[in-house]
């Protein structure tokens, strides 16, 4: 760029600076119109709150926050502040895991510590909650929120049992495959089984790709993968956010087509609105016909692939799948087929022959609202240089399958602070070394030096942040792994004060499972290597990834978070629109709402077995032993000030690290180096952008490690 063209774009960018004051003086003074508009509406001695929200474009709760007067009688009378939820959204499960904690190791009685229950504070019988975690007032947005507990009492003993009538059993039918097709939708390439077609898309809509897709096949196509395209971005510029042109494109008009609302066994219905990996369920309007546009973005990244490598990706992970399960499917999502595959190695005999119970409800809203994902943190200076002399990125391989080996089993039990203090100190480690989650108070050693090691509740809904500071004092909730780790690192242990906790059984539900996930991800990672042919080569390694996504996301599935439920209503009938939905877009025709499900009967959530591999895959991005080598790695293994960042099963360091790595899940791989002086990044931004540099320079000829 030269000097002119760089004043030039100076001058272009200062006009769309201008654009924007205007747009939002215009979007000020519209919204204040419209909130003028509904106190007026409001003082009509009829009116309603879920009438005049969808007119709006809001929710109820917004409208009654400009118009009290108009908030329902049980709501008015009822002036306590509103009790937070203790679950949070759905989000993808990150892939790490914990590593098998080391029975020989020893935890320091010195440091577990329990709550006297006698100077404990009395609970108020106000705010107990004998349906959901005990939760504290809501705090602002600059504070941290605070953790539920379980009540005190039967009413808190109550919550540790299952749900009536509801368990994960094995099925008793053959799972039946769909008829699928690989599209680009930017060259109209289109592979069926052997055959390779060439479609007009026209303005690329559902619509269009739907038309397309049946007219070339008249026996119709069940699942379509947009390998290429992403035709629901197409006009992503008329949005604010990428979702709502999603959902936009989702919800247009499919002549001959309407919205899908499931059939049989398949209760998956109506579209699912996400930013990049979006899917929508069409039917035609005599029912004859059903069909999903999918993202194949869902199983893996690809990198200019054509649809037919994705093709002989699939089939290969269908092959390779039936050497472990002579029914096995591969179903729309990596989720999906996850979950199902799990269900085939339900035993048939033993103690759990007739399936593994879900929890209560109440204790699954704990275990949601205080098990945390993957550890994603950035430690800027003055923790670490301000100049790095390097920046070198390790990635475990194949996390997840790593801590798939032990898992909470059977009726759990709570574990109050007097009973783990009655306890002997062999008890106690065997409690502490087993499948439990424990509410504690935390206390960082005065002599402190390197990075946090337990989680903690940070402003923000899901946000948790790892305190490091000496004689910082936090309260928490925390997996068996990580309180293994805080006690026995090998630089100081942490003082741990045990206050609640639910404990379970070991055992091995998710095992089998793992087991032949791994062997099929070892077998097509073998494939990609060895393969002569340059496509069936890329081809196995697109299918070992998307074995990777099978598990991660498999064991996602487990979690049965509360979902948002995406719905559209005419606008000709918005009074239809549930009265708790809030209103993400509109046009002329339809408006698109969103709210929240709840928990469903769900016979495969199992969140304490999702919790129980996030917890030790926090741990063993500290700590983890490798046996066969005699030697640990982890962050805890570095100088003290050399850790930069973590992103859920990768850490950032300052200097390379002799890790050994053999192909196993679970091993530090050496992703990237990039060699300083470098700033440090202090935004995520700027961390990815070095993270990418980095592994573009390993993959560089020449490049010094």
């Amino acid at each position: 760029m030269d000097a002119q063209s760089y004043n030039t774009a100076l001058a272009d960018l200062r006009t769309v600076r201008d654009k924007i004051k205007k747009a939002r003086a215009e979007l000020t003074r519209l919204e204040s119109e419209r909130d003028r508009r509904i106190a007026h509406l409001a003082s009509y001695e009829k009116a309603k709150a879920e009438r005049i929200a969808p007119a709006a474009g809001l929710s109820v709760a917004d409208i009654v926050s400009l118009a009290p007067a108009l908030a329902p009688d049980s709501i008015a009378a009822d002036q306590s502040p509103p009790q937070p939820s203790a679950a949070e959204p759905v989000a993808p499960a990150a892939d790490s895991e914990p590593e098998p904690v080391d029975q020989t190791a020893a935890v320091a009685p010195a440091n577990v510590t329990t709550r006297d229950p006698q100077s404990a504070p009395s609970p108020d019988p106000a705010a107990e909650n004998t349906h959901g975690p005990q939760q504290a007032a809501p705090t602002t947005p600059n504070t941290p929120r605070s953790l539920p507990s379980i009540p005190e009492g039967e009413a808190g003993d109550a919550w540790c049992t299952h749900t009536a009538g509801l368990a994960s059993t094995r099925p008793n039918f053959t799972q039946q495959a769909r008829s699928t097709v690989f599209l680009d939708t930017t060259t109209g390439v289109l592979v069926h089984r052997h055959q390779t077609h060439h479609l007009d898309l026209g303005n690329q809509t559902a619509a269009d790709i739907l038309t397309a897709v049946s007219d070339t096949l008249p026996e119709g196509a069940e699942r379509i993968y947009i390998t290429a395209g992403a035709p629901w971005h197409r006009n992503a510029d008329r949005y604010p956010y990428l979702r709502d042109a999603v959902a936009a494109w989702l919800n247009a008009p499919t002549p001959g087509w309407r919205t899908d609302t499931g059939r049989g066994r398949d209760r998956m219905a109506g579209h699912f609105v996400h930013a990049r990996n979006p899917v929508g369920r069409y039917q035609r309007e005599d029912g004859s016909q059903h069909c999903e546009i999918r993202s194949v973005g869902e199983w893996f990244d690809l990198d200019g692939d054509d649809p037919a490598t994705v093709r002989d990706a699939f089939v290969l992970l269908w092959q390779t799948l039936r050497r472990h399960w002579p029914d096995a499917v591969v179903m729309g999502s990596p989720s999906q087929t996850g979950r199902d595959l799990w269900t085939r190695t339900i035993p048939q005999r033993g103690q759990y022959a007739d399936g593994f119970p879900v929890l209560s409800e109440e204790l699954r809203g704990l275990l949601h609202a205080t098990a945390g994902q993957g550890r994603n943190e950035l430690i800027t200076p003055p923790r670490v240089p301000a100049q790095l002399p390097q920046l070198v990125e390790y990635d475990r391989t194949f996390a997840y399958a790593k801590h798939t080996w032990k898992s909470p089993v059977g009726t759990p039990r709570r574990i109050t602070a007097a009973t783990f203090a009655a306890w002997s100190e062999k008890e106690q480690n065997r409690a502490l070394y087993g499948c439990g989650h424990w509410h504690v108070r935390v206390t960082v050693p005065d002599t402190w030096n390197h990075v946090g090691l337990l989680p903690a509740p940070a402003p923000g809904e899901r946000a948790w942040h790892y305190p490091s500071q000496p004689r910082t004092t936090f309260t928490t909730w925390a997996g068996g792994p990580e309180i293994h780790t805080a006690l026995s690192n090998p630089i100081t242990p942490w003082k741990v004060e045990i206050l609640d906790g639910i404990l379970w059984e070991n055992g091995k539900p998710l095992d089998d499972w793992a087991k032949k996930l791994k062997e099929t991800w070892t077998n097509l990672s073998a494939q990609a290597h060895f393969q002569g042919d340059a496509q069936q080569a890329r081809a196995a390694h697109l299918a070992s990834r998307a074995v990777r996504a099978i598990l991660l996301y498999g064991i996602g599935a487990f979690a049965q978070r509360p979902r948002m439920v995406t719905g559209t209503t005419p606008r000709t009938m918005e009074r239809d629109v549930p009265p708790d939905a809030e209103i993400i877009g509109f046009d002329d025709e339809l408006i698109t709402w969103q709210r929240p499900s709840g928990y469903s009967r769900d016979t495969n959530a199992h969140p304490e077995w999702t919790a129980a591999i996030w917890s030790g895959a926090r741990a063993a991005l500290l700590t983890q032993r490798h046996r066969d080598d005699d030697t640990y790695a982890g962050a805890l293994h570095t100088p003290p000030g050399s850790v930069v960042a973590f992103r859920t099963d990768a850490v950032y360091l300052t200097t390379p690290q002799n890790w050994p790595y053999h192909h196993q899940p679970g091993d530090y791989l050496l992703r990237g180096h990039l060699n300083g002086p470098l700033t440090a990044p202090t935004t995520e931004e700027d961390l990815l952008a070095l993270r990418d540099a980095g592994r573009a320079a390993l993959a560089s000829p020449g490049q010094e490690t």
